[in-house]
């Protein structure tokens, strides 16, 4: 999938579906929902799409937060929206979760179909900086000694440092004890001053406290290195094949939205993404842009996406109270 990741000409491609599309869509405003709170590290790339996108297109895209249960309520409003184009979902890995988590959603997963991957940010495995293990083996082992199991922290159950620090224990063959938090941020103080000394998180955060020192990254879960952290190495290089896992951004919309407008939302996605302030700025979140994504290869990323996560949902238990 990620040979697709490439930036470029995609950006030139995308100009005659928005041109073909102009009097059809946007006739009105288009709002891009987004099922987490405002300021976060996914409502900041949203809007950030939204404000470039609304250079270059007819009507303004307005970002509007819609919260709750998760993000099942934003979801649902999305699929339960006319299906014209002008209400849009922008969400993230969550998604991929959502059936395996909740088995009684109030809409129907096919509700949604995929128009764009516009970004993925790979997971960091990370330690307190003290913690004897510098190294994935070495963790494995530690986590082997361990008699009352070593304890992990999360931002909360079923999210998706949770899930990504489950399937690292999976794939190296061990037990731990997980420890929920509400957010990261009140996570990373147990993790600084090693009460809970180990956390699989995202890229954006993890970054800068492994940059001063105050952790220490262990692997990126990704097929490639981050330039941010060039002597980190990725799991596969530290000896886990198969163990990537990322928090990716993808735009969805109702099914049933007829094709020339899913061609030129599409578009509209692409050419922001292939826009150096987009790119730059993204960058430093450490997001891989896509700029030349299709509704096809976004639906065949979420099948991914959505296969992996259940069947690590179903095999670890996980239960979302």
């Amino acid at each position: 999938m990620f040979r697709r990741m490439f930036l470029g000409a995609a950006a030139a491609l995308s100009l005659p579906a928005i041109a073909r599309a102009q009097g059809q869509w946007p006739s009105q405003p288009v709002r891009l929902v987004v099922p987490f709170a405002a300021g976060g590290p996914t409502d900041i790339p949203a809007r950030l799409f939204a404000e470039r996108m609304g250079e270059f297109l007819p009507n303004r895209v307005i970002v509007e937060n819609r919260t709750g249960a998760g993000v099942v309520v934003g979801t649902d409003a999305v699929a339960k929206a006319p299906k014209d184009g002008l209400t849009l979902l922008y969400t993230t890995v969550a998604h991929a979760s959502l059936r395996g988590l909740f088995p009684r959603l109030p809409f129907d997963m096919a509700d949604l179909t995929p128009v764009a991957l516009v970004g993925v940010i790979p997971m960091i495995i990370t330690v307190n900086k003290d913690f004897r293990a510098r190294d994935l083996r070495e963790l494995q082992a530690r986590f082997r000694e361990a008699r009352q199991g070593l304890d992990y922290a999360s931002s909360g159950n079923g999210g998706a440092n949770h899930l990504a620090a489950a399937l690292m224990l999976q794939r190296m063959g061990v037990t731990g004890n997980h420890v929920p938090y509400r957010g990261t941020a009140a996570a990373m103080p147990d993790v600084l001053n090693g009460t809970v000394p180990i956390i699989v998180d995202v890229a954006t955060t993890a970054v800068t406290f492994a940059q001063r020192g105050e952790t220490r990254a262990l692997a990126v879960m990704d097929t490639r290195r981050l330039p941010q952290l060039p002597d980190v190495p990725t799991t596969a290089e530290a000896g886990f094949d198969d163990l990537t896992a990322y928090t990716w951004h993808m735009v969805l919309a109702p099914t049933g939205t007829p094709a020339p407008v899913i061609e030129a939302v599409n578009a509209a996605f692409n050419r922001a993404a292939a826009e150096p302030v987009v790119q730059q700025r993204l960058g430093d979140l450490a997001m891989r842009l896509v700029s030349d994504s299709t509704p096809a290869s976004a639906a065949a990323w979420l099948r991914e996406e959505t296969a992996k996560w259940e069947g690590l949902i179903r095999q670890a238990n996980i239960r979302v109270e």
